[in-house]
């Protein structure tokens, strides 16, 4: 238990499970980038679950990653992992605009999957991987990472426990500089800060308040044809949190304070983190 601010005030302990103790499954990738190789060195350091096997579109890039991660398993086509029995659950790691195809793929294989955000490029693109897994009965999970955090757990208590009494505003903001040769900035690959860092401040905000009665949002263009930021006020009308505004930003133009907070009539909670100039 943690004193706040020095008011004999304590934050409950997460009730997070130990990772360590979830059974071994063996994991088949769908993909080999950046985010793939954070998945698996995560999953090295922190689980017991087995890379297993991986796919990707250039079949070197495949054979190297199997290599640099010791995953004994490299196959030459989607179907062909998907049709490997002993792959337990999928990881759909590639390019944005490749998720929606890979996830219906994997759903049609009967296989569970997690999805690396965004689920897809579309709320008509999330309904039918919704409606496909709902058919089959297959687990389907978009990969947001944060809201499996600890502190997200104890953020849940004290909402739960109306210790910031009736929630009225929630703002959260998220930007980092991007150099202009990366794929964040490409819209071939449905680059821009929505899809990308957007997916947090959203996730954050709806998390708290649930989905919005209205939703009214700017943005800003940028050279290369994807958005350079953007912004966003959800409004609430109906329910538990009538009369809630949730203000989101998100900028892939420069470093913000990347910080959330929920404000109710009872008190503050502050979320900040040290911005960075530059981001992988």
């Amino acid at each position: 238990m943690t004193d706040v601010a020095g008011q004999g005030v304590t934050l409950p302990a997460p009730r997070t499970p130990d990772p360590q103790q979830a059974p071994p499954l063996r994991w088949g990738l769908l993909g080999a980038g950046w985010i793939a190789d954070k998945f698996v060195t995560s999953l090295r350091a922190h689980t017991t679950q087995i890379p297993y096997a991986v796919w990707a579109p250039r079949p070197l890039a495949a054979a190297a990653f199997a290599q640099a991660h010791g995953i004994p398993h490299v196959h030459s086509s989607v179907a062909d992992l998907l049709a490997a029995p002993d792959v337990d659950v999928v990881y759909v790691a590639g390019p944005h605009h490749s998720h929606h195809e890979l996830t219906l793929a994997a759903i049609a294989a009967g296989k569970p999957v997690v999805v690396e955000k965004p689920l897809a490029l579309n709320a008509a693109q999330a309904r039918e991987i919704a409606a496909a897994a709902s058919a089959a009965g297959v687990f389907v999970m978009e990969a947001l990472w944060s809201v499996c955090l600890p502190k997200f757990d104890v953020v849940r208590q004290v909402l739960d426990a109306g210790v910031l009494g009736r929630i009225h505003t929630v703002t959260a903001d998220i930007g980092e500089y991007f150099d202009r040769d990366h794929r964040i900035l490409r819209r071939d690959l449905a680059g821009g800060p929505v899809l990308d860092l957007g997916t947090y401040p959203v996730a954050f905000a709806t998390w708290i308040l649930g989905a919005p009665s209205e939703v009214r949002a700017l943005a800003q263009p940028d050279p290369s044809g994807v958005l350079s930021q953007t912004a966003a006020i959800l409004r609430y009308d109906e329910g538990d949190h009538a009369g809630a505004l949730a203000l989101v930003h998100a900028s892939l133009a420069t470093a913000t304070p990347t910080a959330g907070e929920i404000s109710g009539d009872l008190g503050t909670l502050s979320s900040t983190r040290p911005s960075t100039n530059r981001a992988g």
